[in-house]
């Protein structure tokens, strides 16, 4: 995982790098999840490793199923993919995209999982003292995980904060066999 997010790195800084210039970060969000997910896509990922497909073809068939979703940028990247054997890498080189642009907004995501589903308040509660505690907006992105038995687990970059029951026992069952 990590190498795949190495890889993709300079390649998400060059385009965010490009989208800022153009003042186009919405339209290259758009492009990039649409690449990702072609390059996502089983059947295009049998062609990506098919040996008897030259880096030509390869890009042909890419780009005639990006047929009318991709400016010149686009297709220039796309190229550049190919050339580089990097296609496989577009949906770690989107993620990253995201990131930036969410730093550059001023905005951190927060992966939130509950024991139960949270209700609209309690989600606005937890986003609203992470929001002061990061002194940034924050972008929940909440799911469902019934093995922490109660509370919340949140993680916001590297900083990750586990208030579930889980964590409690797990904690006390070390304290317990010192």
């Amino acid at each position: 995982m990590a190498e795949i997010t190495t890889i993709a790195r300079p390649y998400a800084e060059a385009v965010f790098k490009l989208a800022l210039e153009e003042k186009a970060l919405d339209r290259w969000s758009e492009t990039l999840q649409w690449l990702s997910a072609v390059a996502s896509d089983s059947d295009m990922a049998a062609l990506v490793g098919n040996p008897r497909l030259d880096r030509a073809q390869l890009s042909g068939i890419f780009l005639s199923v990006c047929e009318g979703k991709l400016n010149e940028e686009g297709k220039k990247l796309v190229q550049l993919l190919v050339d580089n054997h990097r296609i496989p890498a577009l949906p770690a080189i989107s993620r990253q995209f995201e990131i930036l642009r969410h730093q550059h907004e001023g905005q951190l995501d927060a992966q939130i999982v509950s024991a139960f589903p949270l209700v609209a308040q309690e989600l606005d509660q937890l986003v609203s003292g992470l929001e002061k505690r990061f002194a940034r907006k924050i972008r929940p992105e909440v799911s469902v995980d019934a093995s922490l038995i109660g509370g919340v687990k949140v993680t916001v970059g590297d900083v990750v904060i586990d208030g579930s029951v889980r964590a409690r026992i797990d904690q006390m069952a070390v304290a317990l066999k010192r």
